[in-house]
């Protein structure tokens, strides 16, 4: 994936043009490859780092579409308009953990230039393409020019924290994504938005630039309408995001807590590093992504119960009321 991390490392920590759900309508094709696109900029305190990514804007009220992976783990995130360097905060609306998109809204924002939407449905190998994007974390909209060199195309990919993911049905092109480009348009050869960028290499940390791979441009506003009507699923989630403030591990009988961080429910509740959570909600937990997969269904101020056995063996539950953290 093309995100920028601190030297130039992703921040993962890891569909049809839709009218009269918020996303707009298309509309003629616009001049410049660069206008809709936006620069995408997020802190991450809890990791303490930063990343840099790109946006593509839907509507005129300042909806903006972009790669789940740009905002993962987002504490704040800060949306500049590179035409205009107005800069924005943002909000994120939802995203969907399987299609790595997410939806972002701009606060206070109006009036914005947006991206002029292709039908991905339609694409052929060798149609021309460009791709544009926050190369390299820099600040500053970048367009490289290719093909479409494959459709249909899957990777599977692995993040920096070690998590992997497989993406399907993505669009290939000869044009070379690097850190910093995720999230912004893949255009055809009339300026209209086919899809998003998404990986320059079957991995989300690369030294060297390469061919890309785009997610499709339908599939990615059909999972925008589908947080703008609040259709949560097992791979969506609508909203702010559920926080414990847990580092975890596998662990042979459950999910091992590694760290505890001051202040977060779980420091609340009495948990400690070294307990071993077995079951969230009378669900069992065997590994860190079952409990990810059971978070991702609560909100902030969802009350839950955590089974775990504690440092010397003794097995309790506790009751946690949920906080808001970084979106998953």
């Amino acid at each position: 994936m093309a995100c920028r991390r601190l030297a130039l490392v992703f921040a993962l920590t890891l569909t049809l043009a839709l009218a009269g759900v918020g996303v707009g309508r298309a509309h003629a094709a616009t001049t410049s490859p660069t206008e809709g696109v936006v620069v995408v900029t997020t802190n991450l305190a809890l990791e303490n780092a930063r990343a840099a990514g790109t946006g593509i804007v839907l509507t005129r009220s300042g909806e903006v579409l972009t790669n789940n992976h740009v905002i993962r783990g987002a504490t704040t995130i800060k949306v500049v308009v590179p035409q205009s360097h107005h800069t924005y905060r943002a909000r994120v609306l939802g995203y969907d953990l399987v299609d790595d998109v997410a939806l972002l809204k701009l606060q206070g924002a109006s009036g914005l230039a947006t991206a002029t939407r292709g039908n991905s449905a339609t694409l052929k190998v060798g149609q021309a393409t460009r791709a544009v994007g926050n190369a390299h974390g820099r600040g500053t909209l970048v367009t490289t020019a290719g093909r479409v060199t494959g459709l249909n195309r899957s990777i599977a990919i692995r993040d920096v924290q070690g998590d992997v993911a497989r993406l399907e049905g993505l669009i290939k092109t000869s044009a070379r994504l690097v850190p910093g480009d995720s999230g912004g348009p893949l255009l055809d050869a009339a300026g209209r938005v086919i899809g998003i960028n998404t990986a320059g290499s079957p991995s989300f940390v690369f030294q060297t630039p390469s061919d890309g791979y785009a997610i499709p441009i339908n599939r990615a506003l059909a999972v925008a309408g589908q947080i703008e009507a609040g259709r949560s699923s097992p791979s969506v989630h609508i909203g702010a995001t559920a926080f414990v403030g847990l580092a975890l591990a596998d662990a042979p009988n459950g999910t091992a807590v590694t760290t505890v961080l001051p202040g977060s429910p779980a420091a609340k509740a009495g948990l400690e590093r070294g307990d071993v959570i077995t079951a969230f909600d009378a669900r069992p937990v065997a590994r860190v992504g079952d409990l990810r997969r059971l978070l991702l269904t609560k909100h902030p101020g969802d009350s839950v119960t955590l089974a775990y056995t504690d440092t010397l063996g003794n097995k309790t539950k506790a009751t946690i009321v949920l906080a808001s953290g970084p979106p998953q």
